[in-house]
């Protein structure tokens, strides 16, 4: 579907329940796998072994799970809970009707600490036909293929601005963008519920300042 080689190839399902039943989760994550999943492949297996890709300084396998859906939506707390767990790089595609979605977070593993795994955004690509959704394998190592899926998904969201930038600072500033934007947002409501005219005028000021820093961040 999304053109990987045949060598990576492992087509395995994994039961559902073995993501809940042996994990410490909340009621309500567990709820949800129930409700939205209907199974979940693993498809592929990308590393060294099934490559001839060099090993990552910060990515040792990329995985693929494949996860069918008994609706079109997927709570992405779902996507966060596997991925706590499974100490891999994960793409995951989701199906639906057999149209496809491509969504991938952006993960960091320590190799130290008692918190091995930070997760940040998730990005994920429009539903398509599971013939047109083409993501390519670029790069010599594993960190640069998984890069390069992350950067294929996100799309302008995640564009350089000089050729050296690295995906975490890619990332940072993509971070960043979001939470002015929320911030704009949620400060335009609260002028627009304001009555008195000396609250709007110094609300607006700030409004003016956040927008003055997104234009920087984009």
């Amino acid at each position: 579907m999304i053109g990987l080689p045949k060598s990576t190839e492992f087509n395995k399902r994994i039961p559902k329940q073995k993501f809940y039943e042996n994990m410490e989760i909340s009621s309500v994550i567990k709820q949800i796998f129930v409700e939205q999943i209907k199974m979940i492949y693993w498809r592929n297996k990308i590393a060294v072994s099934t490559t001839n890709l060099a090993t990552g300084h910060d990515v040792t396998e990329i995985e693929v799970f494949e996860i069918r859906l008994n609706h079109s939506e997927l709570d992405e707390r779902v996507l966060r809970q596997i991925d706590r767990e499974i100490p891999y790089h994960i793409l995951f595609l989701l199906e639906y009707e057999r149209k496809y979605q491509a969504w991938i977070g952006y993960k960091e593993i320590a190799v130290t600490g008692n918190k091995r795994i930070k997760l940040g955004g998730y990005y994920h690509t429009d539903w398509e036909n599971g013939d047109k959704l083409s993501l390519r394998m670029e790069g010599l190592s594993l960190d640069a293929v998984y890069e390069n899926f992350v950067r294929q998904i996100a799309g302008d969201k995640l564009k350089k601005e000089t050729s050296d930038e690295s995906l975490k600072e890619s990332v940072a500033k993509d971070e960043k963008k979001k939470q002015l934007e929320k911030q704009i947002n949620a400060l335009t409501v609260k002028i627009h519920k304001e009555k008195q005219l000396n609250k709007q005028v110094e609300l607006s000021n700030q409004l003016k300042i956040l927008k003055k820093k997104l234009e920087v961040t984009s």
